[in-house]
């Protein structure tokens, strides 16, 4: 069974495409341990998930022959047609390449998610769009619409320094409450 080698990523193992004309498990003069240096684009998640599709579909054939084959040569041992099993492809290892690939689309999807939560808040607690090109200041950024981006990290810290400030006085008050009975 010829599988690509796998990386160890944060929590999950990725697979990593062969490149062509290499021998397996030999990338030019890159020492054990290291990645290749390539030049790769930045993908938003969706993207990811559509590109790691039909990954999962191999993964999933091969995963389908390989139970197909081990099934049919334990039934000939079982029926005494074979003496010995030969050699056999690990199902194991298959399944766990399929796993490791419905996990990563998992983690992409669950990011893409979180991002439009995120951008959903954005929206509803700062009306003004944010121009993250921009770093002057505007003179009135209610009139211009939008926020330069060293504005909106004041307006998000000052947000921030509000919860914690409404955070502690509710615990401060908790507190009180509990020591007063």
């Amino acid at each position: 069974m010829n599988m690509p080698p796998m990386q160890q990523g944060p929590g999950l193992a990725q697979v990593m495409p062969q490149q062509p004309g290499t021998p397996q498990g030999q990338q030019g003069n890159v020492m054990p341990g290291q990645m290749p240096q390539q030049p790769q684009e930045k993908l938003d998640n969706i993207s990811k998930v559509k590109s790691l599709i039909s990954q999962l579909r191999d993964s999933l054939s091969v995963t389908l022959k390989t139970a197909a084959h081990t099934l049919h040569q334990n039934s000939l041992v079982d029926n005494g047609s074979l003496k010995g099993v030969d050699q056999l492809p690990r199902f194991d290892k298959s399944m766990e390449e399929f796993y490791s690939i419905c996990d990563q689309i998992e983690l992409h999807l669950k990011t893409s998610i979180e991002c439009l939560n995120q951008n959903a808040s954005s929206q509803r607690y700062l009306s003004l769009a944010v121009a993250p090109t921009r770093t002057e200041a505007m003179p009135n950024p209610q009139e211009m619409g939008s926020l330069t981006y060293p504005q909106y990290l004041a307006t998000v810290r000052a947000q921030v320094s509000y919860a914690k400030e409404v955070h502690d006085m509710l615990l401060s008050a908790a507190q009180n409450i509990t020591t007063s009975e």
